[in-house]
């Protein structure tokens, strides 16, 4: 892994030992694969109204042209219309459209993954409905086959590869389960032949936050529910899915399926993650086809579930919460109502940030875009609108139900020196369980 910076200052990181040519080309390999019947009506109908721009974070922060969301598409794009557009063979004939450079991939690799969370917002303010987030998803695919991706991702690629998780090696899970319940006090199941339910979990759980694999097994443990951890598939944050690598994906992907599928469980639960619900509850299809062999819901819906069906009670809290809306949960997966029911379930009066729901800002992180260093300067300058909104809001609590949107949002609490403390839905949930 080595970092650069290209001619115009710019920095990008380069893995492998490929020539030029040979990243070229495997980016290209990489972005035709993608141009099927979807991602060409997309490109073919961008009226460059500006609209998306208006939309990011990242540009409405900084002001800067280049964080436009289609302006990211760029490479991606000029692929398209040069080797699979309707006029291609034109375009080539005529030199109208010129091939991508290295230089050009180089450069665009900060705008691709830097600059983007994948947050969907742009897709939302998009007037010709094209999904701008799911083509940079996309084009990450041809960046990382020619190894231009950011080094930490690039590394918690290659440990999620050797270990099964970029957190922790697989065979020191159960042990991390286990000294979890005793630190906690709380019962916990790991490695059960047959449940009802599989957990996952996210790799901020299996270190910083352990609290949240007690916080799980206690709220089921309450509910009475047959549920498990399990070894062989409990990693759900699916770091090829933002990384652009689609064979760890795939395989990241099939292990927590396979595994519930084996048990006999009849719903996997996914962490309080915004991209693992994108990866293993919309991106599974892949490779399963239409019908998924298991129910696959967020910890948000589950704790919807047992509150609705009363087989959990809750204590009243009894103040003011306003409550952060995760991108990949709320915008792209529709779950907009589930954690509001809960945390009036709660007793909380809810003091919506001036955009929420589907137009709620991201946090500034998704993406990879957190455990990205390289991007904490533009990072930081995005959190500044989810400060304004809270502190806007005058809440008693500010709330999220995203592992990493709360990591994100702590870190850009104590850059700016700001005295609110980031909760999650679930954690609230254990700690407030009625007898």
């Amino acid at each position: 892994m080595t970092a650069k910076t290209t001619a115009a200052g710019v920095p990008y990181d380069v893995q492998g030992e490929m020539s030029d040519s040979e990243r070229r080309d495997a980016a290209m390999r990489g972005f035709v694969r993608e141009f099927g019947a979807v991602a060409a009506a997309h490109l073919e109908s961008c009226v460059r109204c500006g609209m998306c721009a208006e939309a990011c974070h990242f540009y409405i922060s900084t002001g800067e042209p280049a964080y436009t969301p289609i302006n990211k598409l760029q490479p991606f794009e000029q692929a398209y219309h040069r080797h699979a557009g309707p006029f291609a063979p034109i375009y080539r004939l005529l030199g109208i459209v010129p091939s991508v450079t290295i230089e050009t991939l180089e450069e665009w690799e900060r705008l691709i993954f830097d600059a983007c969370t994948l947050c969907g917002r742009c897709t939302l303010a998009c007037p010709m409905g094209i999904d701008i987030a799911d083509l940079i998803k996309k084009a990450r695919h041809g960046m990382f086959k020619a190894g231009l991706v950011p080094d930490r991702l690039q590394l918690m690629d290659r440990t999620a590869r050797a270990w099964g998780s970029p957190a922790t090696p697989a065979d020191d899970f159960a042990d991390i389960i286990r000294d979890t319940g005793e630190q906690f006090g709380v019962t916990m199941n790991i490695d059960l032949e047959k449940a009802d339910y599989l957990l996952t979990v996210a790799p901020a759980e299996l270190t910083d936050h352990t609290k949240a694999l007690a916080d799980a097994a206690k709220v089921f443990n309450k509910a009475g529910l047959s549920w498990t951890y399990h070894t062989e598939g409990f990693e759900a944050s699916n770091i090829g899915y933002l990384n652009g690598d689609i064979d760890l994906q795939e395989t990241m992907t099939r292990k927590i399926i396979d595994t519930a599928v084996r048990i006999g469980a009849h719903t996997l639960v996914l962490p309080e993650c915004g991209h693992a619900y994108g990866a293993a509850r919309w991106e599974a299809g892949r490779w399963y086809g239409d019908k998924l062999p298991v129910r696959i819901i967020h910890m948000t819906e589950f704790l919807q579930e047992v509150v609705a069906s009363r087989k959990i009670k809750l204590n009243r809290v009894g103040q003011s919460a306003s409550f952060h809306d995760p991108c990949q949960l709320v915008r792209r997966g529709g779950v907009m109502q589930a954690p509001r029911d809960v945390l009036k379930a709660l007793g909380f009066e809810i003091k919506e940030l001036e955009n929420h729901g589907a137009l709620s800002w991201c946090c500034g992180g998704g993406g990879g875009v957190v455990s990205n260093s390289r991007a904490d300067p533009i990072r930081y300058k995005a959190f500044e609108l989810k400060q304004r909104e809270v502190d806007a809001a005058g809440a008693d609590r500010f709330v999220t139900a995203c592992g990493q949107c709360r990591i994100t949002l702590t870190l850009g609490a104590k850059h700016f020196k700001w005295d609110r403390k980031v909760e999650n839905l679930l954690e609230l949930v254990a700690d407030n369980l009625a007898d």
